[in-house]
């Protein structure tokens, strides 16, 4: 009952996990296949078995979700995101697989498998696996998250370590029609306005509920009198000269130093510049409260009838180039 030589180069290469037409192609019997399994092999997806008894790896499972999809399928959406190293897409179940149409969408156990008439995408082989294109599978993913707030936060990755482009993105919005369209563009709007994370962009939301606030600006370029550089806060309120800052080292973009902006801070206090704080946390636990305490700093400040001599300049878009 020893296998093949062409079956054990396959389950090499697949990570202990085949089909059951490659065993039979690779000269396994159906009595064979028949006496192992359950002795020797565990069937994982009808038709999709791995060579051993114990439960399968994730690797084993990505790789008998995409077997289970057929010829040409590939890991999309959430699961692709995640093995792609994006950190606010944590890789569980479902697995998601993409295959091209005719062939139908359907759920099996663990397999979330949908059919596909957007060919031609760059796929990225890892190992025996392929992963659909990372602006894809951003998009794919933030349409598979059930909240909006989830879903910016994913895209915010993204962009800020610059593992995709806004323009492809808006590639793939448009490619996938009018279907969540809305919620995806109202996101890709405040990614390339400036938010930098997702506190951020709830911040910038929150503030535009206002009636009593200006248009508030997403981490403008300040300068101050003699054109010295000052720290560039996370929203600014340009017409009494106020910034607003989340405070919370985890959510600051890479690339920021948390020690340099700390210290620097100081330095908008320096030029008169009123300076409000708030936290993650407090934004999402009570954001009405936030909201009045930063409506009630803008109305003092207005009252005092005095600006600091700061001009605010709105951050050029994101940068488009890609990550070398």
């Amino acid at each position: 009952m020893a296998l093949t030589e062409t079956a054990l180069d396959l389950a090499r290469t697949q990570c202990g996990v085949l089909t059951r037409t490659q065993l039979l192609a690779s000269g396994v019997s159906r009595e064979t296949l028949r006496w192992r399994v359950g002795r020797d092999w565990r069937l994982l997806l009808p038709g999709i078995y791995v060579l051993q008894t114990g439960l399968p790896s994730e690797e084993q499972r990505l790789v008998a979700a995409q077997l289970f999809g057929g010829d040409g399928a590939w890991l999309a959406g959430s699961t692709a995101a995640a093995l792609h190293g994006l950190r606010a897409c944590q890789a569980r179940l479902p697995i998601r697989v993409l295959v091209p149409a005719p062939r139908r969408s359907r759920r099996v156990a663990w397999v979330d498998i949908r059919s596909t008439t957007l060919l031609g995408e760059p796929l990225v082989p890892r190992g025996s696996l392929r992963l659909g294109c990372l602006a894809r599978a951003v998009v794919d993913a933030a349409v598979e998250t059930p909240d909006e707030r989830s879903a910016r936060a994913l895209v915010i990755e993204a962009v800020q370590r610059r593992l995709v482009r806004l323009d492809d993105l808006e590639h793939w919005v448009d490619a996938r029609g009018r279907q969540h369209s809305r919620r995806l563009r109202r996101v890709l709007a405040e990614v390339a306005a400036g938010a930098w994370s997702a506190p951020e962009a709830d911040l910038l939301a929150l503030l535009r509920t206002s009636d009593r606030l200006p248009e508030p600006m997403a981490n403008p370029v300040l300068t101050g009198p003699g054109g010295r550089l000052l720290t560039s806060p996370d929203v600014w309120l340009d017409d009494v000269g106020m910034a607003v800052l989340v405070q919370s080292r985890a959510f600051h973009a890479d690339g920021l130093d948390w020690d340099d902006t700390v210290e620097q801070a100081s330095d908008l206090s320096a030029a008169r510049v009123v300076v409000v704080g708030v936290t993650p946390s407090a934004l999402a636990r009570d954001p009405k409260a936030q909201l009045a305490r930063i409506e009630l700093a803008h109305a003092e400040a207005a009252r005092t009838g005095t600006r600091a001599p700061v001009t605010a300049t709105a951050r050029p878009t994101l940068p488009l180039e890609r990550a070398g």
